[in-house]
């Protein structure tokens, strides 16, 4: 989907979660843009890569799915496979398998889900504390592990730049 048709289908969600929660709804939109490829890959209405962990209560999905680690074993249930590689200057291991996902009934059910995900989780407290300056809030939820990429800051900081000149 391209960008503006994105930002039309979904701002609506994340403006929704912003009035409730007070997370920028640029950072919630780019962090949906960035991990469903613009909505492309969002089987089960699942737009942030959360991943749900007991994987026994039928709201999960079992999907293909890359990590990087600084450990060569494949952290996945399924393992597929696991290449080093060179990330910022750091040896790590790029590992693809088949891991659990949250899925959800609507679009609106998962923009609810992220944004009460941060909440539920204490190691983002500090990215909570900068909740309506996304550039911010995209470094601290980095710092803080919701992703693997060594780049994933940077990477949202460069989505957002597309979302923003539709936000209106």
């Amino acid at each position: 989907m391209k960008p503006q048709l994105f930002v039309e289908n979904y701002l609506p969600h994340a403006k929704k979660v912003e009035a409730k929660v007070g997370i920028s709804a640029i950072a919630i939109l780019t962090q949906a843009a960035l991990e469903s490829a613009w909505g492309k890959v969002a089987p089960g209405n699942m737009f942030f890569g959360v991943k749900d962990t007991d994987g026994v209560n039928g709201n999960e999905q079992l999907l293909t799915t890359t990590e990087y680690t600084r450990s060569a074993r494949n952290p996945m249930p399924i393992a597929i496979s696991s290449t080093p590689v060179i990330r910022n200057g750091v040896k790590m291991f790029k590992h693809r398998g088949k891991d659990y996902f949250r899925k959800y009934e609507t679009p609106e059910q998962c923009f609810n889900d992220h944004a009460l995900f941060f909440f539920k989780n204490k190691r983002y407290a500090k990215a909570l504390t900068v909740k309506n300056d996304y550039n911010r809030f995209f470094e601290e939820i980095a710092k803080a592990g919701y992703a693997t990429d060594p780049d994933y800051a940077k990477t949202l900081k460069a989505v957002s730049k597309s979302i923003t000149k539709y936000v209106r």
